[in-house]
């Protein structure tokens, strides 16, 4: 039913397609489709109404999970059984159908920490950040725990405007959990001629995305010049790393004892390649087990802790003023952020599939909580304005069905149709790189680029258009394109990154051109040169370990 409103959709009467939808709803209730029919209506007209997409998602939730074999009465009077069905579904990555579930449970009584997180994350991972902020707020003031707080951070990032947000509820999050006790003050001795101590704190090492940053620089690391020990939760798995880097786990110590431990190792300097993630060993850091700590690598925000010395960025970043955004010294460390380690079972390099299929494949592979309002704007319009071309949608969320249409319904406010749109879950492997070959060009988030995504579409060959204006994260993606050599892919403002985006649309020549220096120029660029990066980064842990001692012999003095 409907549609003809969806017609009017993508004819952009936004009149007739409510007109089209209210008529649909009346004569079936139930229709969960002509409800996304009138969400969208709704949301073309300026008149957006959560609770009309509510309800389409709730009936069509009911719908997915019916057919499952779940038992509806039964979802409604026993909150254990919702919550069941809820982690059934999450595990499968059904996040929408999964966060109906969780909301019965939670309506049937079912209040704890538990609930209230599952929940919210079910919302953030739709991309409901807002409402999943609400629900975590809800969760921190009523279950206090460190590790609870911490979920609340994160998806302020997702929210236009939100690094402040983030950096405040850093600081609140240290003030409450990290005011631990001053600790005996360092000798403040020099190396003198000595090895300099480095130590690395994460959950994993090996088994997260933290190898594909840091392993080039362990592997490039000089056993001459530095002593390297990582400290991740367990030894198990840890294995590949280059002999001269050892490995102590402190999984199952107190933030007192592993601090006790580091400190007993002689650690010069300690850096925490894991922020405010869950896992997140910032406790150890706030009982300061080493004279120099610094944030790294899985977190470019600040930490919020005082006891933390340092973060690393690019170069770039010094063109912005940060200062109140970080309780840390930004200390500029080169051109990228971090090196990254391409796939060594990556694909001959490929033309662009519009060569042959004779329409451009658009794409994202960013998690869909960085699908914002905004940037869903502009890639309607460049899809609008382009309409031959059709976009992919690849994220493991994306296999649930409510998830899927609620975007078709996001889309069609903008008069995209929904047949353009393709959706896809996670795949690994050569058929995650196969993936690439499918996409002309990869269409990047806002205000959360993408990272590992970005960095894995360049080194398979795929251009990347971001968004790089003046935010910490615009400088960020800035960063990884000029390193590459592809500048023309930094846009300034979401206009410019609609014109960039529909000149290579329009013009398969020139994108598949394009295509052919983003592999070569990523390569040859800094983001692959982990020699060049360990030694720059080995000078900046040396330069901050002076100047720590030369404040300790002042204060002595």
């Amino acid at each position: 039913m409907g549609a003809g409103g969806w017609a009017a959709l993508e004819a952009g009467d936004a009149a007739a397609a409510m007109a089209a939808f209210s008529t649909a709803v009346g004569d079936a209730p139930a229709d969960w489709d002509a409800r996304y029919g009138l969400a969208a209506a709704l949301m073309q007209a300026g008149q957006p109404d959560g609770d009309v997409l509510n309800d389409a998602r709730t009936l069509h939730a009911l719908a997915v999970m019916r057919s499952a074999g779940a038992d509806l009465a039964r979802l409604k009077s026993d909150a254990a059984y919702a919550q069941q069905i809820g982690l059934q579904l999450y595990g499968q990555h059904h996040v929408a159908c999964a966060s109906v579930a969780w909301s019965m449970a939670l309506a049937s009584g079912a209040i704890d920490a538990p609930g209230l997180l599952n929940y919210a994350l079910s919302l953030q991972h739709q991309g409901r950040v807002e409402e999943a902020v609400q629900y975590l707020q809800v969760a921190v003031e009523n279950f206090p725990s460190a590790a609870l707080h911490q979920f609340l951070l994160f998806p302020h990032l997702f929210i236009d405007g939100g690094e402040r947000a983030h950096a405040e509820q850093s600081r609140a999050w240290a003030r409450r959990w990290a005011n631990a006790p001053p600790p005996a003050p360092f000798p403040g001795t020099p190396l003198a001629g000595r090895r300099l101590r480095i130590g690395y704190v994460a959950p994993s090492f090996a088994g997260s995305q933290v190898r594909q940053f840091l392993g080039p620089v362990l592997r490039a690391h000089d056993p001459a010049r530095v002593e390297v020990t990582l400290y991740p939760a367990s030894a198990e798995g840890e294995a590949g790393w280059p002999d001269h880097v050892k490995v102590k786990p402190i999984g199952q110590l107190s933030d007192e004892a592993a601090a006790a431990a580091i400190r007993a190792d002689g650690v010069d300097v300690l850096a925490d390649c894991w922020g405010h993630t869950a896992g997140s060993r910032l406790g150890v850091f706030a009982r300061r087990p080493a004279p120099v700590q610094v944030a790294w690598i899985n977190f470019v925000q600040t930490t919020g802790l005082p006891q933390m010395d340092y973060v690393l960025h690019a170069d770039s970043a010094a063109d912005l003023d940060l200062s109140d955004l970080y309780v840390e010294r930004i200390w500029p460390i080169g051109p990228v952020f971090t090196p990254f380690e391409r796939s060594a079972d990556r694909r001959p390099p490929a033309a662009s599939p519009a060569k042959q299929a004779g329409m451009v494949t658009l794409g994202s592979f960013n998690h869909p909580a960085k699908i914002s309002d905004g940037a869903l704007a502009a890639w309607a319009t460049v899809l609008r304005n382009a309409p031959d071309a059709r976009m992919l949608l690849k994220y493991r969320y994306f296999v649930d069905p409510v998830l899927q249409a609620a975007t078709r319904a996001r889309f069609a406010a903008h008069g995209v149709a929904g047949d353009r749109l393709l959706f896809e879950g996670q795949s690994a492997g050569e058929d995650y790189l196969r993936s690439f070959e499918r996409v002309d060009l990869m269409l990047d988030g806002w205000p959360a680029p993408g990272s590992t995504t970005t960095l894995d579409a360049l080194s398979n060959g795929v251009p990347v258009l971001s968004l790089c204006g003046q935010t910490l994260a615009g400088v960020y993606s800035r960063s990884i394109l000029e390193a590459s050599g592809l500048a023309e892919l930094a846009a300034d403002t979401p206009e410019d990154f609609v014109a960039r985006a529909l000149a290579l649309v329009r013009d398969i020549d020139r994108l598949d051109g394009l295509r052919s220096r983003v592999r070569p120029g990523f390569e040859s660029g800094d983001c692959c040169d982990g020699e060049a990066f360990a030694r720059r980064l080995e000078a900046a842990f040396e330069t901050m370990y002076d100047l720590t001692c030369d404040d300790a012999r002042r204060g002595a003095a």
